[in-house]
C-alpha cells in the first residue's frame, strides 16, 4: 500500500467513526435498570454526595424536618452568606475579591493587617517569570484564550524549582502565584491572538503593584489603562461571585479527583481548565451574549412582550438562534426559584447600564428574565423552578465593559483559580484514597476467534 494521505486518512478515519458509533452506544434504559445516577445526580436533579467540604454550601431552598424545600437560594462561602460578605466590601467602598481568596483559602475572614500582608504577597507574585512572555505565550498563540491558560500553567511547571512537592507550604505557594498570575496569562495571551491572528496593534502593560486584580485586569486590556471605579468594583464583585460554588461543580470535582492522584499543582489546574472551558460549564455566559444578539437582530421591537415570548417559544421549539432548545443563563441544576449569584449582580448591572447608556438592552435582559421562567414551565414538563443564573447577567457585565468574548470563559478561571485552590489543599489534607468510582460493564461476552477466522 502506498503512502496515505491527508485525505485519504480522514476518510479512514472517517469510516472508523461508524464503529464507534455501533459500538460505543449503551441502552438508556439500562441506567433505569441498574439505578445508575447519570451525570452523578438522581431523577430529580439532585447531587450524588461524593465528599465532605468545608469551603462553601450550596443550599436550593430551606430545610424542613431534613428534606430540602425548593425555595431562595443561598450561597456560603466558608460558613459566611455571600450576601454578607459583598455588602461587607461595597459598604466599605473596597475591593473583595483579594479578601475572598484569603477566606477561601484559609477558612477565616481576615482583619485589616492580615488582608493587607495577604494583599502585598499576591501582588509581589504577579510577575511572569522572565522571558515567559515571549517563550510561552507569544509563541503559537491559541484563537481559545483557555487553552493558552492551560498551556501556560503546565509550562509553569517548567520554572518552578520544586514543582512536584505536594506539602501544602509547597502547594500553597504554587496556588497563590497562580491565583496572582492569572489575569497576566489571560490578557497577554489574547493579545498575542489579536496580534498574530487579527493583525491587530499588540500592547503589552506590566501588572501594577497598586491596583486590586480587577483594576490589573482592566489596566493590562486596554490601551490606554483608563477605567472608571465603577468598572473596576463591578468586575471585582463578578470575581468574588465567581470565585467558588461548591465542590460538586465539573471543574472543582476535576480538582478533587486529579489531585486524589498525588500529581502536581499544574497538571491540576490544567485539568480544571479543561473542564471550565466547556459549554455546559464555562461557555454558558458566551451563549448568553450571543443568544441575545440574535435576539436583537430578530426582535423589531424590544419593549414588546409578546414578541419577545414568541421568539423565546421558538428557542424552546428549536427553531431559533443555534437549535438547542434551550434559553440560555436560564435554569441551575442546584437553584430553582433564584440564584443568589444573580441577585447580588442584577443591581448593579443596572447601575452599569446607567453609565454606559445601555437602558434598552438592560430592560430587555429584565423582560426575559421575567418572561422566561413562566414559558419554560409551560412548554416543558419540569421538576423544579426555573430561574435566571450567574451566566444570564455576567456576560452582559462583560460586554458592556467592553472585554472582548474570548475572555469571557477565561475571567471565570480568573476568578474560580481562588476556590480550585482550596479544594485541591482540601482533597491533599483531608483524604487518602484515590477517588475511582464504579461503572458497571453491560457488554455480552464475546468468544475470541482467530484473526483468519474473522
Amino acid at each position: 500500500m502506498g503512502e496515505w494521505n491527508r485525505y485519504t486518512a480522514q476518510t479512514k478515519i472517517e469510516e472508523l467513526s461508524e464503529l464507534c458509533r455501533a459500538n460505543y452506544r449503551i441502552d438508556p434504559e439500562l441506567y433505569s435498570k441498574y439505578d445508575v445516577k447519570r451525570g452523578l445526580r438522581d431523577i430529580n436533579g439532585k447531587g450524588v454526595c461524593a465528599g465532605l467540604t468545608n469551603i462553601s454550601q450550596i443550599i436550593p431552598g430551606t430545610e424542613e424536618n431534613g428534606e430540602t424545600k425548593l425555595g431562595e437560594g443561598q450561597l456560603l462561602f466558608r460558613g459566611y452568606h455571600i450576601e454578607d460578605l459583598v455588602n461587607g466590601f461595597i459598604n466599605d467602598n473596597r475591593f473583595g475579591y483579594e479578601e475572598t481568596v484569603y477566606l477561601l483559602l484559609f477558612g477565616k475572614l481576615p482583619n485589616q493587617q492580615e488582608l493587607s500582608d495577604f494583599s502585598a504577597l499576591m501582588r509581589s507574585l504577579r510577575t511572569l517569570p522572565p522571558s515567559f512572555t515571549r517563550d510561552v505565550i507569544m509563541k503559537s498563540p491559541s484563537e481559545d484564550m483557555m487553552n493558552t491558560l492551560a498551556k501556560s500553567v503546565l509550562a509553569l511547571y517548567s520554572y518552578d524549582h520544586n514543582p512536584n512537592d505536594t506539602a501544602i507550604a509547597n502547594v500553597l505557594r504554587q496556588c497563590i502565584q497562580l491565583i496572582a498570575q492569572f489575569p497576566s496569562i489571560a490578557v497577554y495571551g489574547y493579545q498575542a491572538y489579536r496580534y498574530y491572528k487579527n493583525d491587530q496593534s499588540l500592547f503589552l502593560h506590566q501588572p501594577d503593584p497598586n491596583l486590586s486584580a480587577a483594576e490589573n485586569l482592566l489596566s493590562m486590556l486596554r490601551s490606554d489603562q483608563k477605567y472608571t471605579q465603577l468598572e473596576a468594583k463591578i468586575l471585582d464583585l463578578a470575581m468574588v461571585l465567581h470565585a467558588e460554588h461548591g465542590g460538586g461543580n465539573n471543574s472543582s470535582f476535576t480538582v478533587h479527583v486529579v489531585s486524589s492522584s498525588g500529581t502536581d499543582t499544574y497538571s491540576t489546574m490544567a485539568a480544571a481548565l479543561g473542564s471550565l472551558k466547556g459549554p455546559k460549564h464555562g461557555g454558558a455566559n458566551i451563549k448568553v451574549v450571543q443568544m441575545f444578539d440574535d435576539m436583537k437582530e430578530r426582535v423589531n421591537d424590544w419593549k414588546d412582550e409578546e414578541e419577545v415570548a414568541r421568539y423565546l417559544r421558538r428557542l424552546l421549539h428549536k427553531d431559533a438562534f443555534d437549535h438547542a432548545g434551550l434559553i440560555y443563563g436560564m435554569g441551575h441544576a442546584v437553584y430553582s426559584k433564584s440564584d443568589p449569584r444573580a441577585n447580588v449582580l442584577r443591581g448593579f448591572v443596572e447601575q452599569l447600564a446607567d453609565e454606559k447608556q445601555c437602558h434598552e438592552e438592560y430592560a430587555l435582559y429584565a423582560m426575559v428574565e421575567r418572561l422566561a421562567p413562566q414559558i419554560i414551565a409551560e412548554e416543558r414538563k419540569i421538576y423544579k423552578g426555573v430561574c435566571a443564573n450567574v451566566d444570564f447577567y455576567s456576560g452582559l457585565v462583560y460586554r458592556m465593559l467592553n472585554l472582548p468574548n474570548e475572555l469571557f470563559t477565561p475571567i471565570f478561571a480568573v476568578s474560580r483559580i481562588a476556590g480550585w485552590s482550596a479544594h485541591r489543599m482540601e482533597e491533599l489534607l483531608g483524604a487518602s484514597k484515590i477517588i475511582r468510582p464504579a461503572y458497571r460493564a453491560v457488554k455480552d461476552w464475546e468468544t475470541y476467534q482467530p484473526i483468519s477466522a474473522r
